[in-house]
C-alpha cells in the first residue's frame, strides 16, 4: 500500500518580507524560507503551500490580510494569468532597486570576486510598449481561469481556440491576450484581427498534443523607422489549407496596409522554432530596419536584435564607453549576432571581427556594414567555441578588445580559455544572466579585473536585467 502524502499546510499571517528571484518575492516562517509568486514586501497573506522542500517551500496567496504600501495596481488585465510581466504591482523603482540588488547578490555569491563599487541601474524611460518583438502562440486548448469556469453556461465546451501565451506548466494551452502592454496597440488590433477571422472563417488552431491544426504562431516586429513585420506560422496538412492561409494572409494585408513586411511559414516540426525552415513572403519586404545613432540595422525574421529599441542604444554605448577605443584596435566581437555592436564600435576601431553561430545573422551583418559604408568589418559564421581558437587568432591578429555578449548559459569554457589565451588588454562582457556571467567572472578573474560595473533595464516589470562588465589585464 502507497502511504499517504499529508497534506501541505495553510500559513497564516505571514509578512512579505523582499523581492526574490524569479520574480517571486520571499518570506520566513519559522526556520523555513518561502518563496511566493504575484505579492510584494510589505503584504500580510495567508499561504497555501504547492510545494515543500527540506529548507524552503513554495506558496500561492489563500487570502490577503493586508496590503502593502508599495503595492500598485496592475495596468494589465492578465496580470496573474499569462505568466509574464510579474512586477506589475511593484512601483518601478523598487524594481530597479531588486535588480541592482540581484546583480550585486550574484556577482558576489556566485563570483566571490573582488569588485568595485556597481553603478546604479539604468533604467528604461519606456515601461510600456518597450518591446520590438513579440510572439503569440495559438492554441486550439484555452486557458480558463476558475472565475471564467464558473461563469461558463452550461453546455458551453472547453475547446475555444485561442491566440495568446502559454501557461506556465501547461505546455499545451494558451491564455487568450486581449490587449497586452508590451508592444505598440498595433500589434494587439492584429492579432485580435487574425483571431476573429480564424473563428468566422472556421481555420483549426493547432493542437501541440496532436500536432495538428493550421493557425500555430503569430511573430511581430516593429522598428523606430514606423515599419511592421508580421510572419505567421502554419501547418498546412489538408487539401485547401494552404488556400486558407493565403485568403488569411491578404484579409491582413487588405486590413492592415500599415504592415511592411507580411511573410509566412509552413512548419511539420513539432515545435515553432523556424531558423531552419524556408520563409515566404506575401508582401512587401522580407526585413524591416532599425535606426541607431546614424546607422540602418537591417532586421529579418531571424535576425537577433535587442528587443528594447531605446535601451539597447543606451547598452551599446555603455559597451562601446567601457571599449575605451581609439582608432587604433583591433576588436573581437563575440556572438555579434546581427553585428550590431560590431557596426556600432566600428568607426572608433582599426578593425572589428564579428562571429556568431547563426549564419542568417552573420549575412545580415554583412549587409549591414555594407549599407552603412563600414569597410573595417569581417564576420564569421560558426560555433564560437570552433571558431574562436588560437590557429585563428594568429590568423587574423591578436585582439586589444574583446566584446562578448554571450546567450543566458555564459560562454563555453573552451572560449574562456582562448580569450585568457589571447590576452587583450580590456574584455568587455554584456550578459543578461548575471548569474552565468558570475561564473565566468570567476573563470578569468587570475588574469583580468572587474573595474567598471553597470546594470541596464532592458525589460520592466520583470525580473530580467542586463549587465555589462569592464575587465582590464591584472599585468
Amino acid at each position: 500500500m502507497s502511504r499517504k502524502r499529508k497534506p501541505l499546510p495553510l500559513l497564516e499571517n505571514v509578512e512579505i518580507e523582499a523581492v526574490a528571484a524569479e520574480g517571486k518575492c520571499v518570506a520566513h516562517v519559522n526556520d523555513m524560507v518561502v518563496f511566493v509568486p504575484f505579492v510584494v514586501p510589505g503584504d500580510i497573506v495567508n499561504l497555501q503551500v504547492t510545494k515543500k522542500r527540506h529548507s524552503y517551500c513554495e506558496a500561492i496567496v489563500e487570502r490577503f490580510i493586508s496590503f502593502s504600501n508599495k503595492r500598485i495596481e496592475p495596468k494589465c488585465t492578465h496580470f496573474g494569468v499569462c505568466g509574464g510581466c510579474k512586477w506589475q504591482n511593484l512601483p518601478y523603482v523598487e524594481q530597479l532597486k531588486a535588480k541592482q540588488q540581484q546583480v550585486l547578490d550574484q556577482l558576489t555569491r556566485i563570483g566571490k570576486i573582488e569588485l568595485p563599487e556597481i553603478t546604479h541601474i539604468l533604467g528604461s524611460e519606456k515601461t510600456e510598449e518597450y518591446r520590438n518583438k513579440l510572439e503569440f502562440g495559438c492554441s486550439n486548448k484555452r486557458w480558463y481561469t476558475k472565475e471564467e469556469l464558473a461563469e461558463l453556461p452550461e453546455g458551453v465546451g472547453l475547446s475555444q481556440g485561442a491566440i495568446g501565451f502559454h501557461i506556465p506548466g501547461a505546455f499545451d494551452k494558451i491564455y487568450p491576450i486581449e490587449k497586452c502592454h508590451l508592444m505598440d496597440d498595433f500589434c494587439n488590433k492584429v492579432r485580435n484581427a487574425i483571431r476573429d477571422y480564424s473563428f468566422e472563417n472556421d481555420i483549426q488552431f493547432y493542437d501541440i498534443r496532436a500536432q495538428h491544426g493550421l493557425l500555430r504562431d503569430i511573430m511581430f516586429r516593429n522598428s523606430n523607422t514606423g515599419e511592421w513585420m508580421v510572419l505567421v506560422q502554419f501547418k498546412f496538412e489538408e487539401a485547401g489549407d494552404e488556400q486558407k492561409a493565403i485568403d488569411l494572409l491578404q484579409f491582413i494585408s487588405d486590413k492592415f496596409p500599415e504592415i511592411t513586411s507580411l511573410l509566412y511559414v509552413d512548419n511539420q516540426k513539432g515545435n515553432d522554432t523556424f531558423n531552419d525552415l524556408p520563409i515566404t513572403l506575401f508582401k512587401g519586404n522580407d526585413h524591416i530596419f532599425e535606426f541607431m545613432e546614424g546607422l540602418r540595422f537591417k532586421v529579418g525574421p531571424k535576425s537577433f536584435y535587442q528587443t528594447n529599441t531605446d535601451q539597447a542604444y543606451h547598452l551599446y554605448s555603455i559597451a562601446r564607453k567601457f571599449a575605451n577605443l581609439t582608432g587604433k584596435e583591433l576588436v573581437y566581437d563575440l556572438y555579434t549576432g546581427t553585428g550590431t555592436i560590431a557596426n556600432f564600435v566600428a568607426k572608433e576601431a582599426h578593425k572589428v571581427i564579428g562571429i556568431e553561430y547563426v549564419p542568417e545573422a552573420i549575412e545580415d551583418a554583412k549587409i549591414n556594414s555594407q549599407i552603412n559604408n563600414i569597410e573595417n568589418t569581417l564576420f564569421y559564421a560558426g560555433d564560437m567555441k570552433d571558431i574562436l581558437t588560437k590557429e585563428f587568432i594568429d590568423e587574423h591578429g591578436h585582439p586589444d578588445v574583446i566584446i562578448t555578449d554571450p546567450p543566458r548559459a555564459g560562454m563555453h569554457t573552451d572560449v574562456v580559455n582562448v580569450i585568457l589565451s589571447a590576452r587583450p588588454n580590456r574584455i568587455v562582457y554584456v550578459s543578461c544572466n548575471p548569474a552565468t556571467q558570475a561564473r565566468d567572472l570567476t573563470l578569468l578573474d587570475e588574469d583580468y579585473k572587474v573595474v567598471a560595473v553597470q546594470p541596464v533595464d532592458m525589460f520592466p516589470h520583470t525580473p530580467h536585467v542586463e549587465n555589462v562588465v569592464l575587465l582590464e589585464t591584472r599585468i
